[in-house]
């Protein structure tokens, strides 16, 4: 399938049309954007790290009953997705108290909670993706009470899954953001990535940060740590 023109450009991905309709072409990019672009630079061998992490996930979740938009994988940086109208949601779930919520709630960073957490926000730039609630969500129409019934469903099944396979690769899953679409018959599957853009990585053993975070709080050793989490995962090879 080939890319024809470019429909979006965000932070770190590009998407193109092809010649069916029903399908796109996603190209991640090494740009790395955080506090709502406010903080910016470059991640070198990211797109590759976040392509193809992103499929092997979907394509792990699939197997495990998690219908996603993964089609086929082109190149490094390029993959075939389902077209999906996405959902205006940001959801996150949360295994260990980290980040933000750390900082909104006072819970000190790497607390081991008694059952995974889950949290939306509204997708808006403009706004800085605020926190909202089921009901807020179901008033303005962002998505259904049903829909969001079946957000939930798979987010906590996506959890499951995810914190059992990083555990074998010696990694803390400790939160991530995922993102939900619908076909045009309205059904919701996983859409975007899965990627250290979009989850926290702590090695299991030392606490290490394998993620994102190195690049939000001038860590250092932000390409070494996608690369490591590549090793992890064993798409080194």
């Amino acid at each position: 399938m080939e890319k024809k023109e470019l429909m979006y450009e965000g932070k770190a991905k590009k998407v193109y049309a092809t010649e069916d309709p029903a399908y796109c072409v996603v190209s991640y990019k090494d740009d790395a954007t955080e506090f709502n672009g406010e903080k910016k630079g470059t991640i070198v061998g990211k797109g590759v790290v976040n392509n193809r992490m992103s499929n092997f996930m979907f394509k792990l979740l699939e197997e495990n009953g998690v219908p996603t938009d993964f089609v086929e994988e082109l190149n490094d940086r390029e993959t075939v997705l389902k077209k999906v109208e996405i959902v205006p949601l940001e959801v996150i779930v949360r295994n260990k108290a980290a980040g933000s919520f750390s900082k909104r709630f006072g819970v000190p960073e790497g607390t081991q909670f008694k059952a995974p957490t889950l949290e939306y926000c509204l997708k808006d730039d403009a706004l800085g993706d605020p926190m909202i609630n089921d009901s807020q969500i179901i008033a303005i129409g962002a998505a259904t009470k049903e829909e969001l019934d079946t957000i939930a469903a798979y987010t906590m099944k996506i959890n499951a899954v995810m914190v059992d396979f990083f555990k074998q690769c010696n990694v803390d899953l400790i939160d991530f953001k995922i993102e939900f679409g619908r076909l045009p018959d309205g059904t919701v599957i996983l859409a975007d990535e899965i990627s250290p853009d979009t989850c926290r990585f702590w090695d299991v053993n030392t606490q290490e940060k394998l993620d994102k975070d190195r690049f939000r709080r001038d860590m250092g050793g932000v390409e070494e740590a996608y690369a490591e989490m590549m090793k992890r995962v064993g798409l080194d090879k």
